[in-house]
């Protein structure tokens, strides 16, 4: 005997403001139910509608679609304050749970559906969205990485990755304070992470910026004397406080190439904090240890 399989035309149906009820919220206690607000004037709709209803077929009773023309059914579009068409609304257990508007390619539909039956493989998301994110910020484009980083941390709220990108979008729009109380949201168990340990010294860095004025004695002391590493230092340290990571580095180079063992290795100590300030991932911190290990094992 072969498993019943569902009719795959009562999988996708019109709905219409009056039936609302009984089309959308009362099955949705037992499948999700994703609600098209679509009209026929409506160019992205007509490329959304399709492409979901296939994909909502293919799921063979996981999930089942209402659509609903908001020409003749203004009633709930308006209640659900729909802005523009498409718009998509995903409801479980008679609630709105996920939503999104304007037409999607048909990878995004299906992470939509396999988020919503269970079937998305949330581990392998979340690590796809914050490389996607790191990439992006190394970019320079923080906007993109703060919209993946916030994806992941809505997908697994907990993701210690995802958290300490988002805090580096903070920080890279000179938002400490923003960038603190992300940090204080971290659960306990998770703040000896690498990635949460690292902003942690980002945070201490930044927090401790001088100011122009202040810089300007340090740019000054080393001008004066390249030989004192005191004040190489003490201009490492204000670099890095003020996002020059780069400068930083190189200020901490030139003190290690001087004298490898210098102050009992402090250099070697701050370089190695900027680097996991950086974070595991960036360019810089690659470049850092490829030239810190060609340092001490030429």
């Amino acid at each position: 005997m072969t498993e019943h399989q569902p009719d795959k035309q009562s999988l996708v149906i019109d709905g219409t403001d009056a039936g609302f009820m009984a089309e959308v919220i009362e099955p949705s206690s037992t499948v999700p139910v994703i609600v098209d607000f679509w009209a026929p004037w409506c160019g992205p709709c007509r490329q959304l509608g399709p492409a979901l209803e296939k994909l909502v077929k293919r799921a063979a009773g996981k999930v089942k679609m209402v659509k609903i023309n908001v020409d003749e059914n203004p009633a709930i579009s308006g209640q659900l304050q729909v802005r523009s068409i498409p718009a998509v609304f995903a409801f479980k257990d008679g609630q709105p749970v996920d939503g999104f508007s304007g037409a999607l390619p048909e990878s995004q539909l299906q992470e939509f559906i396999d988020k919503l039956t269970g079937d998305m493989d949330v581990d392998k998301e979340v690590a796809d969205l914050v490389e996607r994110a790191t990439n992006s910020f190394e970019l320079g484009d923080l906007g993109g990485a703060a919209q993946d980083y916030a994806a992941a941390i809505a997908l697994k709220e907990n993701s210690p990755e995802a958290i300490a990108g988002m805090i580096r979008v903070y920080l890279a729009n000179d938002d400490v304070s923003g960038a603190r109380n992300i940090l204080q949201s971290v659960a306990e168990e998770d703040l000896q992470h690498v990635a949460i340990i690292g902003v942690r010294n980002a945070i201490e860095l930044a927090e401790g910026a001088p100011s122009d004025d202040e810089m300007q004695p340090l740019l000054s002391a080393v001008e004066n004397n390249p030989n004192d590493l005191d004040a190489r230092f003490a201009l490492a340290e204000g670099l890095s406080g003020i996002g020059e990571m780069d400068q930083a580095v190189d200020e901490l180079f030139i003190i290690l190439e001087t004298e490898l063992n210098w102050n009992d290795q402090q250099a070697r100590k701050m370089l190695l904090k900027l680097f996991e300030a950086a974070g595991s991932g960036s360019k810089l911190t690659a470049k850092g240890r490829r030239r810190l290990s060609s340092l001490l094992f030429s």
